[in-house]
């Protein structure tokens, strides 16, 4: 599963880095140890303020790079700041399957945006970029997105994922069995290793996974 980030980041985001992982899967719809897990952290955080959230390093880093490629972060939010803000508005997490709740564990463990993707569905060579002028794609859960200036996460056949909201194309479901994790980390390295540590477990304790690798993208 070749990754590489566009030579673009070393301007717009020059800390970034990728925290990928590969595994074999089995995923489930629901697991309820897991699910105890994800309650003890939405309890962790429940009572943290919502004017607190942007000041967080990670997210702090996200928004940044939003702003020097010309986006919005007001409006289009990354994963985890959506997800923290969900928590601390008190509207709870919404469960899926048990590989997309472990993504939405780790991304309010790690603060950092995650995706998680179907690889059958995926044709590599990845590449980390931005947004081109005309790109859209269909958020899931989602309307259409303008793409044009997202930092997002393309393949051969195009846009299939952003840290604010993925496509309808590669997600993962229960028929998912290769499975590929992106730790988007704008504020850098630090923390990556231990973020994909903690997924390697969880996809080990919760989705049966297996061949699990784990790597990081730098900037050349």
């Amino acid at each position: 599963m070749i990754i590489h980030l566009d030579r673009e980041w070393r301007i717009q985001a020059p800390t970034l880095a990728l925290g990928c992982l590969a595994a074999t899967v089995s995923v489930a719809g629901q697991d309820e140890s897991l699910w105890r897990e994800i309650e003890q952290r939405i309890a962790a955080l429940a009572k943290r303020d919502v004017g607190q959230i942007a000041g967080l390093p990670e997210v702090a880093a996200q928004r940044s790079a939003y702003k020097s490629c010309g986006k919005d972060p007001g409006r289009y939010r990354g994963s985890a700041e959506a997800l923290l803000r969900r928590i601390a508005q008190g509207k709870g997490l919404y469960r899926v399957n048990t590989l997309v709740d472990i993504n939405n564990l780790l991304s309010l463990e790690t603060h950092h945006p995650l995706g998680s993707y179907d690889c059958a569905r995926l044709q590599p060579p990845i590449v980390f970029r931005r947004g081109r002028t005309g790109e859209t794609y269909k958020g899931i859960g989602k309307g259409e997105i303008n793409l044009e200036n997202l930092p997002l996460l393309a393949d051969q056949a195009g846009p299939f994922g952003s840290p604010t909201s993925d496509s309808e194309r590669a997600p993962i479901t229960t028929q998912t069995r290769q499975a590929l994790m992106v730790i988007m980390g704008f504020s850098g390295e630090v923390g990556l290793e231990a973020g994909l540590e903690r997924g390697r477990d969880l996809l080990t304790r919760f989705t049966a996974g297996t061949d699990i690798r784990t790597w990081i993208v730098r900037q050349d």
